[in-house]
């Protein structure tokens, strides 16, 4: 196996917004990029279509989006952090338009400011109506391509981190060139969410939590990987991912209905613009009563097409018209509030190891993700893991020979995917999570495309056993009750196998 000199580099692992805003920052540090696809190709940041929430409306504050975030959160937001990262939002979206991101504006050339679910304010940041993510994935790749400090390596994929005594000393990664190892004090995870490990989700496939099972493997600590947030309203179709049908969509008056007319939401507070967990379960109850479940955007007829392109194009690609006819969706995946545990500057427990987008657990979001918080949290903490870094000395770690008998083969998240959609979904219950885990344990534990998967599914599984009560994304139906105080949840893989082994030898009851 090759070994690559970069330690005078910082690797990243991981093409979206928070990578590519990490890898600028850092300029003219250099950088070693690592996507697996065509520089956001695969990312999810691309498909993004809500927007960026930043208080820079004359009406909004900090204090006012912080309060709705906590609000969403659900009382796990690490309060202190997520106040630090809304307050550098209005910088965030000055630093992307500097960058070339071309953001709809009014006359006056001020943005124009969307409203979404739980936000007492207009504060959603649009490019290009309901295509926001392509538009910043556009800017700030051509940006990357014309950086000299930055090595893009295209079809390349981070598989093992390379750590003694908790910390860093290389990354194990295949390439077009074959396996290679990275000789590197410094990594950044920014590989995503793990939406890939369910059956239903809008996530790009590739995103089933490679990221989380690299730190974890490497020994570091994982935080509320419990709370994964299922967005309402993917489209109800064949395609993997599911097309997201914007929140926006909502924002601006449609309504959610069955198959009989009958309008669920109406009489629940906040109606279709509840937080989504609230919107989720209530689309799922109906399903689970037989029920299909429809958006109604007709009254929007004179503006659809106009305002919401992209879901106007591929509403069309399957025979749907907005402006006459309903729009099937259901709950799907959509984004994960767990991750690697770090703090504000996206250190996490292993020295040299930083995570910043969906890959990390700040403590922003909490419970529950306020909508379109997610791309301001890339974009913020994508620049302070930067900081970070640019604050150290160059720290070289010691030549290490390395192992040329060790092959490392890609991942498979199928298995596991079948094991944890109908155990960790929507709702969830114990005996459900239990044989999750049995069934988790063995993937887990032997070599193979499934094992890393199953990995990231297992301490999925192992947190929400943990979690006896429902609060934000995580519903138990039975613990259907929130406990009095709310605390964040910490996990280690090691951890997770010792209550998947206890469960396997428990005797039947």
């Amino acid at each position: 196996m090759e070994s690559i000199d970069a330690r005078g580099s910082c690797l990243i692992a991981g093409g979206g917004l928070a990578g590519l805003t990490a890898a600028l920052s850092l300029a003219p540090r250099p950088v070693v990029l690592l996507t697996k696809a065509p520089l956001g190709a695969e990312a999810a940041s691309a498909l993004a279509q809500g927007g960026i929430a930043a208080a820079i409306g004359a009406d909004d504050s900090i204090g006012l989006h912080l309060a709705d975030t906590l609000g969403a959160g659900d009382g796990l937001c690490d309060e202190k952090a997520a106040r630090a990262i809304l307050a550098l939002a209005p910088s965030a979206v000055e630093d992307l338009a500097r960058r070339g991101v071309a953001f709809d504006c009014d006359a006056q050339g001020r943005p124009m400011l969307g409203l979404e679910a739980a936000h007492s304010r207009r504060r959603i940041v649009h490019g290009g109506g309901d295509s926001t993510g392509r538009e910043i994935m556009r800017a700030l790749a051509c940006l990357v391509r014309q950086t000299p400090s930055i090595t893009l390596l295209e079809g390349a994929e981070a598989l093992q981190i390379l750590a003694e005594n908790n910390r860093v000393l290389g990354v194990y990664a295949r390439t077009s060139h074959g396996q290679v190892i990275f000789e590197t004090s410094c990594v950044i995870i920014a590989t995503g969410g793990i939406g890939g490990l369910f059956q239903h989700s809008t996530n790009p496939p590739g995103s089933w939590g490679q990221g989380l099972a690299l730190a974890a493997k490497a020994g570091a600590k994982m935080a509320d990987l419990e709370f994964i947030q299922f967005h309402p309203t993917a489209l109800d179709g064949a395609s993997f991912p599911l097309k997201l049908v914007s929140e926006t969509v909502r924002g601006e008056g449609a309504i959610l209905v069955d198959d009989t007319g009958s309008r669920f939401m109406a009489d629940i507070p906040g109606a279709e613009l509840a937080p989504r967990d609230i919107v989720a379960r209530a689309a799922w109850r109906q399903m689970a009563a037989g029920r299909r479940i429809y958006l109604d955007a007709r009254r929007l007829a004179g503006k659809f097409a106009r305002r919401f392109p992209a879901i106007a194009g591929f509403c069309r690609s399957e025979g749907i018209d907005p402006a006459k006819q309903l729009i099937p969706v259901r709950p799907a995946a959509h984004y994960h509030m767990g991750g690697i545990a770090v703090d504000l500057w996206g250190r996490s427990s292993i020295e040299g190891l930083w995570a910043c987008g969906e890959a990390a657990s700040t403590g922003l979001h909490g419970a529950n993700r306020l909508a379109s918080n997610s791309l301001l949290e890339a974009a913020v903490c994508g620049r302070l893991v930067a900081d970070s870094i640019n604050g150290l000395a160059q720290n070289f770690p010691r030549k290490r020979q390395p192992a040329r008998d060790q092959v490392l083969i890609a991942s498979d998240p199928a298995p596991a995917q079948k094991i944890l959609s109908p155990a960790a979904g929507v709702l969830r219950d114990g005996d459900g999570l239990e044989a999750a885990a049995a069934e988790l344990l063995p993937l887990a534990q032997q070599e193979g495309r499934a094992r890393d998967p199953a990995l990231v599914a297992l301490m999925i599984v192992a947190a929400a056993l943990r979690r006896q009560e429902s609060r934000g994304a995580h519903f138990r139906t039975d613990f259907p009750q929130a406990a009095e105080h709310g605390r964040r949840s910490y996990l280690y893989l090691e951890e997770a196998i010792a209550a998947a082994r206890e469960i396997t030898l428990a005797p039947a009851a």
